[in-house]
This record gives C-alpha cells, structure tokens and sequence, in this order.
C-alpha cells in the first residue's frame, strides 16, 4: 500500500480501480481530489452474508443513496480517508455515488 493510504480518488476515478487484499486488511481510501466522493458498496457486488459498507456508517445501498441525495450525507471530503476491514475472501463492488454515472467504481478482491 501507499503507506497512507490504498485507493486514491480523482476527478471521476478510483485510483487504482482494482485493488487486492488478503482476509483481514484494512483498506484506506484517501480523496486525493478537491470534489466530494463516497465509497458505497453494491449490495449485490458484495459477497453473501458479509457486512454491509459505505462513508457514513450506512447499513444499506439505498440509504447510502438517499442520505447523500438528502444532505451529502457519506461525503468524504478532500483529504479525508475512509477505511474498511475485510474479513470474508471474495470480490466486493463499489461506487462514488454522486460520479457514479462518470464511470466512478472500484472493486476490492479479497484472497484467503
């Protein structure tokens, strides 16, 4: 990892998009960017039974989304990080909900 961090985010991107860990890490997401972003996990894009993730401690895809629609609300702001621990091996999707139709997603791939 970068040290401080493991997934920048740019204008419209996650950098990298793609990411590997081993059971048990933790990711550090960094906005390296000066617009507003989210990390949010596809509900579908995430393996069976595992824990729900997103900015802002939401415990579902939907609302992440209306709480951002709302008031911005899981909105990591320039410099900030956002972290998640994964402890179940598979792949888990995600999104920037507000650049989401800009292509903005990611994926972490989570090995044994």
């Amino acid at each position: 990892s970068g040290g401080e961090y493991d997934v920048g985010m740019g204008a419209s991107s996650f950098e990298p998009s793609r990411i590997e860990v081993a059971v048990g890490e933790t990711v550090v997401w960094r906005n390296t960017n000066s617009r507003a972003h989210t990390v949010t996990a596809y509900e579908a894009g995430i393996p069976n039974g595992t824990e729900y993730f997103a900015s802002g401690g939401y415990e579902s895809e939907q609302a992440a989304r209306d709480a951002f629609f709302d008031s911005f609300g899981g909105a990591i702001a320039s410099r900030d990080t956002f972290e998640h621990t994964f402890s179940v091996p598979g792949q888990y999707d995600y999104f920037c909900i507000p650049h989401e139709g800009a292509g903005m997603v990611g994926s972490v791939v989570v090995s044994e």
